[in-house]
């Protein structure tokens, strides 16, 4: 096994482009150490891009935040400005692992992974989050939904990259949550998980909404069927109801050791509506 550290990004995704073997990215590496350590994958090359430029950076961009793709979770979750603007991105992202690995993990990585139960996924798609990839035919940006395609696949071509993920800004009266269910309290993967971020008017009414659910599709999932159902609603019995069943309907779930399709199904609705009141309260509206 090579292992190589280019100096730029564009360097980095030739790198990857030109390796005929199996070749795979180092930023936090607590997925791709694992899978070694594990025997899961045999790599010919590793390219680490820890140390890129301004890949482990925060920045302010357009009333958003830039984040490096090798910004960890326990930096990440420092940052006041940005947990203030996107509090459920920050929640989501800090339930990955141990303390020691939130000294690691990046979003980037647990996007990139591909897997289905990925925590930060489902609130960076209900935060409308972009990736911005680099590749061996320049740079592009692409919405993160869109990236995983698969469970352990995403849309990334040959010798692309994600070096930074893009959380936009938003209005004063908005805000998001994410919750999940694990039969463990820490230290477990999703079974079932929902994200929601919605924007108000002045009088509480609900007049944006995104709804991403996770861990019960091949994929992250967006719901618009269940963010119109709140939309023009101060989130009252009947609008979350509504919502909550149009999530369950949304669903196509496994059976395994960790959940059925059917407790699946009921309980990703239900996280749903919890998600979608804290997200409320948080944006100002009153219950």
């Amino acid at each position: 096994m090579r292992y190589e550290k280019p100096a730029t990004a564009q360097e980095a995704a030739s790198l990857l482009a030109n390796e005929p073997g199996v070749a795979r990215v180092l930023s936090g590496g607590t997925d791709v150490l694992v899978q070694l350590r594990a025997g899961m994958i045999e790599l010919d090359l590793i390219v680490d891009i820890k140390n890129l430029d301004q890949i482990k950076d925060i920045t302010s961009e357009d009333g958003g935040f830039r984040i490096g793709a090798a910004v960890s979770g326990a930096s990440l979750g420092e940052h006041a400005d940005v947990v203030a603007l996107w509090p459920g991105v920050i929640e989501a992202f800090e339930l990955i692992g141990s303390t020691q690995v939130q000294g690691r993990a990046t979003m980037a990585g647990n996007l990139c992974n591909g897997s289905p139960a990925a925590d930060s996924v489902p609130a960076m798609a209900a935060a409308n989050a972009t990736a911005r990839i680099v590749g061996p035919d320049g740079e592009r940006d692409c919405s993160v939904q869109d990236i995983p395609v698969s469970p352990g696949r995403t849309s990334l071509t040959k010798g692309e990259i994600v070096t930074s993920i893009f959380l936009p800004a938003r209005p004063e009266r908005a805000a998001d949550a994410y919750l999940r269910f694990t039969p463990r309290t820490e230290m477990d993967i999703a079974v079932a998980s929902a994200a929601v971020s919605l924007e108000l008017d002045a009088g509480g009414t609900c007049t944006a909404a995104r709804i991403a659910l996770g861990a019960i599709a091949p994929t992250v999932v967006l719901v618009d069927a269940a963010s119109k159902c709140i939309i023009g609603t101060k989130l009252d019995a009947a609008a979350l109801e509504a919502m909550s069943t149009a999530c369950s309907a949304a669903c196509n779930p496994i059976d395994d050791k960790r959940g059925t399709i059917e407790f699946r199904t009921q309980v990703v609705g239900v996280l749903a509506k919890r998600a979608a009141l804290i997200a409320y309260k948080r944006a100002g509206g009153r219950t």
